[in-house]
């Protein structure tokens, strides 16, 4: 990571307009943090013995959102989902900050004036001819909003954050025998015998009544919920303000209608709105319309029979849904499912009796080591057989007899030998850089465990809720 922060030192105005730079291992940390104590009555949130304030969060998330392109934008502004992820990254991104300045702090590191000043004068953007220029310093810095002692005040604390980041950096050796048992484990082959027992070889009547009962009593059909859904909709082009303004007031009309006691569709008709009645459906096959975002869904879904949604903006423009019918789940008539319980029941049967002439092989492959139709083969991981044969063959002893279950069919699989790899440098070379990777992210993990019990984060509770309590 530190080797990161000196690749972007050749572009340092870029990266200090993007924003200090907070390591990804602790981010996603403040997911549970949000639910801690109260921090205090001043401040959002709490990080060890620091601060981050209310108009921090305001500067990160207008600096989040200024990186983002136009059509980002719009789509945040327009998606509650987006939006509170931005607000779960604005607040990670600062409290990671604090959390290496903290450590930085503890472990008395100290950027001088100096040394700043040498970073300053060796930007490309601050030079002109190849010599530093105070005209280009002081114009960078008025075009991005930063006063000369903030600009310095940044990048100190990304340098700062830097030292402590630096250990990271650092690869770990991975023993030679390491990296050659995992190309062995990797790369090695296995010779098998097996034999396919399919569910399709065996004949089987059809069932009787009283069968399929049996079998359906055992294996009933689940109707998920479903939902009956009317909705109207308020068009507008969201991001003109005009637009936005008359449609708001007049789904304000709208919906102070349909709380007096009349229809949706009555309500939308009077005010010149779009009414849909969008049938019965449940999660998994929602309808074709344009409303119907997994949002949208995840809302209707939480709705209780017979009530309209708030006004809900979206792309379109606004909406308020009604259920007007919720379906419990349930299990089928056995009548309904009769005709699909025939295949079911017949390959149940099927599988009953491929299993048991599995079963007579295995014992006689057990019993004097012969597999009758069986297919030789030499596999490896990723291709030879079947792929739960592959699995079984790779996860049994050598010389081991079983039965693989298959989808449709019953493997009988016999573990002849195992063939080792030939070398190859470079796939070895390739293995001993996963597991350098693997174990330079074991010991962030670790680090990350140690910074979260050192500067535990606590948000203030009040405040957070006036933030982002839905």
């Amino acid at each position: 990571m530190l080797e990161y922060l000196r690749n972007a030192a050749d572009k340092p105005v870029a990266k200090i307009l993007i924003g200090i730079l907070a390591f990804s291992f602790v981010g996603w940390g403040v997911a549970e943090w949000i639910f801690s104590n109260v921090a205090g009555d001043t401040t959002l949130v709490r990080v060890g013995d620091s601060e981050v304030t209310m108009q921090q969060f305001g500067l990160e998330k207008n600096r989040q959102l200024a990186a983002m392109s136009r059509e980002q934008q719009r789509a945040t502004y327009a998606d509650p989902i987006l939006t509170q992820k931005l607000n779960e990254d604005v607040m990670s991104t600062l409290t990671t900050q604090v959390m290496t300045d903290n450590r930085a702090a503890d472990l008395g590191f100290v950027v001088s004036d100096a040394q700043i000043a040498r970073e300053i004068r060796e930007f490309p953007e601050f030079q002109l001819d190849g010599q530093f220029s105070t005209y280009m310093f002081d114009n960078v810095l008025a075009n991005s909003g930063y006063s000369e002692a903030s600009f310095a005040n940044i990048l100190r604390h990304q340098v700062l954050r830097g030292y402590v980041l630096g250990a990271m950096s650092i690869p770990v050796a991975v023993p030679d025998f390491v990296a050659q048992a995992v190309y062995d484990a990797r790369y090695s082959q296995r010779q098998i015998d097996y034999v396919t027992v399919n569910y399709s070889d065996f004949d089987v009547a059809d069932p009787t009544d009283e069968q399929l009962r049996i079998y359906y009593e055992q294996n009933p059909h689940v109707i998920p919920e479903q939902r009956t859904v009317s909705y109207v909709l308020i068009p507008a082009d969201m991001e003109k303000p005009d637009s936005y303004d008359a449609a708001y007031d007049q789904a304000i009309l709208v919906e102070d209608d349909i709380i007096a006691g009349e229809t949706m569709a009555d309500a939308a008709s009077r005010h010149k709105a779009k009414f849909v009645s969008l049938g019965t459906f449940d999660a998994d096959n929602r309808p074709v319309d344009e409303v119907l975002t997994d949002n949208m869904m995840n809302q209707i879904f939480d709705m209780e029979e017979g009530l309209e949604s708030e006004l809900i903006e979206t792309k379109k423009g606004f909406v308020i849904v009604r259920v007007d019918k919720v379906v419990p789940s349930h299990n089928a008539e056995f009548d309904k499912v009769k005709k699909n319980l025939v295949s079911d029941w017949k390959k149940a049967e099927q599988r009953k009796q491929a299993y048991v002439h599995a079963n007579e092989l295995l014992v006689d492959l057990n019993k004097d080591g012969g597999l009758k139709g069986k297919k030789t083969v030499t596999v490896t991981r990723a291709s030879g057989a079947p792929l739960d044969v592959l699995s079984a063959a790779f996860n049994s002893e050598i010389g081991s007899n079983s039965i693989v279950n298959g989808q449709n069919s019953f493997y009988v699989l016999h573990i002849e030998k195992e063939i080792a790899p030939k070398a190859d440098e470079n796939k070895l070379a390739q293995i001993e850089k996963e597991l350098e990777k693997s174990v330079n992210k074991e010991i962030i993990d670790d680090y990350n465990a140690f910074l979260i019990r050192e500067y535990p984060v606590k948000v203030n509770e009040k405040v957070f809720n006036r933030f982002f309590a839905k």
